[in-house]
């Protein structure tokens, strides 16, 4: 086929948008792709689309290799399948009310609605199952920036598996796995399988996919010796060990007037911070929680939710001094009636911890001894901590998550009522797993992985064209030859025709960054060749037009 930029939406920019950062809002802006219609909302134009919807079969091509089914489901979604779930009060969930007053959700993903199908499912012999949609998504995101990489409303695919049992449930997410590292090698991406978190997912357990990047959103933690991996929110790191104080027989009130920070406090009582314990009081819905870190530390929401089964929010300060009986800067886990969930690193030793008694700590609080909490990896990881594989360094890497696959098991199934008889007679919950790709995002993704100063470099698997003909003036006719014969060999041309400078044209062609470049001149009149060039080495050569045929 043959594309005439003269007939084409083709708004390329020469500068940079000025609210751009990461090198793929710029370019897929100035190259045309992309336009912002608000905050975290973007068109495709033309352009973008083409390559949205390469990767878009790309992902359809290997997601069907393994057994998939596509369908389409409903945007608008009733409320009362996420209040089934209890996912309905999620702050990043979009609600709305139709003219009746009846409440409804505008989901980031479908699990509820997969689930409400699958109540269809009623023997063990249609087992296993697997479905999929790319359908348009929303989310209430309160920070949307960089371009593709954190938006409002997105396209992604989305695919669930439905088993009988957990060996099932494996072997759904290993073909899961195997087929998202397909896709990622054949739209030339670098990207690693990396432990993560579930968080407002469900679920037991769930692995992810970034790609390296000079801008993203996430953090890939990786050990120095390439044994581990992992999302910044899931990673698991050994902290340096604390200088400890002489232990204890019992706490010890210590006044410490003003010391609300872990810095005070730690310069106050002169021990080392890592000694101190950090009290992060939460509501999960009605019910108060206290979370507690060592106080060097950061807490890991998305392991806290993971850790807890269901989503939080931090308590109010007239919350905390009602349930605690002092301010946020003076609570602690001993004496109160709350559940209390501490990090691993708490489990031995000694540290101080706040008295629930506004400006009074206490020295030699055990864990066991002086309270009984339920422990849970609850801490970020931070570069430095050793390797919970090797005992190597973790370093970190800006990064972007380019697919998430979950064993949800039946967090979902059992709310639902979505059960099947299996062979022993037995009526049992469908074991479910949820597989997610946002295509917008693998392409930003590609753009930060292949590009140089002068634009995107496209691989050819997801390029809006193979080849970008420049047609220079005087040889219009030659340039059409050249373009019908790369038509007639297969390839997808993009044919400059515009009546625009050469610069210009070259300027586009390396900024849209098809593979191949093929100029047609004035030297073309004389030799009947065109000079080809490859985008991304910058290699070239001369060949015939009627040779061309052969170039890809």
């Amino acid at each position: 086929m043959i594309a005439r930029a003269s007939q084409l939406f083709l708004p390329t920019l020469r500068d940079d948008p000025a609210e751009a950062e990461a090198a793929s809002h710029r370019l897929l802006v100035r190259g045309g792709f992309i336009r912002q219609v608000g905050a975290g909302l973007f068109t495709f134009l033309p352009l973008g689309w083409r390559v949205h919807q390469k990767v878009v079969q790309v992902i359809r091509e290997e997601i069907n290799a393994i057994g998939g089914q596509e369908m389409l489901e409903p945007v608008l979604t009733p409320a009362e399948l996420w209040e089934t779930s209890g996912r309905f009060g999620i702050p990043i969930v979009f609600h709305l009310k139709d003219r009746t007053g009846r409440d409804f959700v505008l989901p980031f993903s479908h699990e509820e609605t997969m689930t409400f199908h699958a109540r269809e499912l009623q023997s063990y012999k249609q087992l296993p199952q697997l479905w999929y949609h790319f359908s348009t998504k929303e989310r209430d995101e309160p920070r949307a920036r960089g371009g593709l990489l954190r938006v409002r409303e997105f396209i992604m695919k989305d695919s669930y598996s439905f088993d009988r049992d957990e060996a099932g449930l494996d072997r759904s997410f290993d073909a899961h796995k195997a087929a998202y590292e397909r896709i990622w090698e054949r739209c030339g991406l670098e990207a690693y399988y990396v432990v993560a978190e579930s968080g407002i997912m469900g679920g037991r357990e769930s692995s992810g996919f970034m790609a390296p990047a000079g801008s993203g959103e996430n953090i890939l933690v990786s050990c120095e010796n390439g044994d581990y991996f992992a999302d910044y929110d899931a990673a698991h790191g050994i902290p340096r060990a604390p200088t400890f104080p002489p232990p204890l027989e019992r706490p010890e009130e210590v006044e410490t007037p003003g010391a609300t920070t872990i810095e005070s406090l730690a310069e106050l009582l002169d021990i080392d911070s890592a000694a101190t314990s950090k009290a992060m009081p939460v509501m999960v819905g009605e019910r108060p929680v206290l979370a507690l870190i060592r106080g060097d530390d950061r807490l890991s929401e998305e392991k806290l939710v993971t850790a807890l089964g269901e989503a939080y929010r931090p308590m109010t300060d007239d919350e905390i001094t009602a349930v605690f009986g002092a301010g946020g800067g003076s609570i602690g886990p001993v004496g109160v009636t709350v559940d209390v969930v501490a990090d691993e690193t708490l489990r031995e030793g000694q540290f101080v911890a706040g008295a629930n008694r506004d400006g009074w700590h206490l020295r030699g609080v055990e864990a066991g001894r002086d309270y009984e909490p339920r422990f849970a990896d609850i801490r970020q990881a931070n570069a430095g901590d050793a390797c919970p594989i090797c005992g190597g360094e973790l370093r970190e890497q800006t990064a972007i998550e380019i697919g998430h696959i979950f064993k949800l098991g039946t967090f979902y199934s059992v709310p639902f009522g979505a059960m099947f008889l299996d062979e022993d007679g037995e009526e049992k919950p469908l074991v479910m797993g949820s597989y997610g790709i946002g295509p917008a995002r693998t392409m930003a993704a590609i753009v930060e992985q292949h590009h140089d100063d002068d634009g995107i470099v496209w691989p050819r698997s997801v390029a809006p064209y193979d080849v970008h003909v420049v047609a220079l003036p005087g040889v219009e006719e030659q340039a059409e030859r050249a373009a019908e014969v790369l038509a007639a060999g297969g390839a997808e041309v993009l044919l400059d025709d515009r009546d625009a400078r050469a610069g210009e044209k070259f300027a586009d062609a390396d900024l849209i960054g098809c593979p191949v470049r093929v100029t047609v001149g004035k030297k073309t009149a004389e030799d009947g060749a065109v000079d080809v060039r490859d985008r991304e080495s910058g290699e070239e050569r001369r060949v015939a037009i009627d040779e061309l045929g052969g170039v890809l």
